[in-house]
């Protein structure tokens, strides 16, 4: 090989390294991770006799859509495998990107004529629900959800 290719050949090749080690070295950022204030409910319904199965259907036609509507974000639906208790309880969770959102949805939700609607003509015979218990929770450090 001639001098004056082995020197472009070595000067190609300290070029190329010295572009990427810049390159690399602009390109380099910090691992960010977002802080999030996203939660979980926990919401329990305690059905008044005989009226678990009117619920679910409410909640699989109607009221999950209306969910949708306001940000209320459904993860996940149960009834208990063992009587009593799957008798009478619907128990699910929703996500919310904040406390704040959920108060803000929720109230959204109540106040939402075409839920007005749905709750008033799926309890013409009697309430529904007896009463609910609702638990906040925030994803742990070690949970694969957050």
């Amino acid at each position: 090989m001639r001098p004056n290719t082995l020197r472009t050949l070595a000067l190609a090749v300290l070029s190329f390294a010295a572009g990427s080690l810049l390159t690399a070295r602009l390109m380099k950022t910090n691992q960010v991770q977002a802080q999030s204030n996203r939660v979980f409910e926990l919401r329990v319904y305690h059905a008044n006799p005989g009226r678990l199965g009117a619920l679910s259907a409410r909640f699989r036609d109607e009221t999950i859509k209306l969910f949708n509507k306001h940000g209320l974000t459904s993860v996940a639906y149960w009834t208990p495998a063992d009587s009593p208790a799957s008798d009478n309880t619907l128990i699910y969770i929703l996500a919310h990107p904040s406390r704040e959102a959920a108060k803000a949805n929720w109230a959204a939700f109540q106040n939402d004529p075409d839920w007005k609607a749905v709750q008033q003509r799926t309890e013409a015979d009697g309430r529904m629900v007896d009463h609910i218990d609702s638990t906040y929770m925030n994803p742990t450090d070690y949970s694969p959800m957050k």
